[in-house]
């Protein structure tokens, strides 16, 4: 009986080892969570051109803003990189490459209107086309209709024609027109300032 009770036990030993050497460890593997692609938008990246218009013939006078301000704006698109900038423009800041020009845009045209020392303003994207610049000047806020293109390399283009007559702005156009009437003379005699100005946004949309 006891070398029954014996081998009995060596069997159950045997069969709990052999039991136990075949479960097999489980192992959880984990999915590294795959890199979202960002498109970031920064002012030293970004250029604001303008072109403003004299004589009958519509001769074009163009310049930049030299100093944009806003905060670094990122998206998973670049539509969403564009959507919601909230920007600043000194418009001390405008450049035409003529310093006496400079000067009297300053002095007749932007000091003429209310509190225009910053250009404000708001960028949104409607589409993966069109945007509005929603943007505050003389007082007036006003949206600027723009169009835009992205290219395979990152880099952006909005353009758009602000009528000026949309932010009460004539009275401050008639002063640098009388300011710049010879100027503006083209070769019929006819002294004249336009009031429309196109507007050319060019930036890169870097990444992340």
């Amino acid at each position: 009986m006891k070398k029954v009770t014996i081998l009995m036990a060596a069997f159950a030993l045997v069969f709990a080892t052999s039991c136990k050497s075949d479960k097999k460890e489980s192992t959880i593997t984990e999915t590294p969570a795959e890199k979202t692609e960002q498109f970031v938008l920064k002012p030293e990246g970004t250029t604001v051109n303008w072109t403003a218009y004299k004589t009958t013939a519509k001769t074009p006078v163009s310049g930049v803003f030299t100093t944009l301000n806003f905060e670094p704006h990122a998206g998973e698109s670049p539509q969403e990189a564009l959507n919601g900038v909230t920007f600043s423009i000194p418009v001390s800041s405008i450049f035409s490459k003529d310093s006496i020009r400079d000067g009297k845009l300053q002095k007749f045209f932007f000091n003429v209107m209310a509190d225009t020392d910053l250009l404000k303003g708001t960028l949104k994207t409607t589409s993966a086309t069109e945007a509005i610049a929603t943007i505050t000047m003389n007082g007036e806020t006003n949206d600027l209709p723009l169009t835009y293109t992205v290219t395979e390399d990152r880099r952006v283009s909005l353009t758009g024609v602000m009528q000026l007559k949309d932010w009460k702005a004539l009275d401050a156009l008639a002063t640098l027109h009388e300011a710049c009437e010879v100027l503006h003379t083209g070769a019929d005699g006819v002294s004249k300032t336009w009031e429309e100005v196109a507007i050319n946004i060019d930036t890169y949309l870097r990444e992340n």
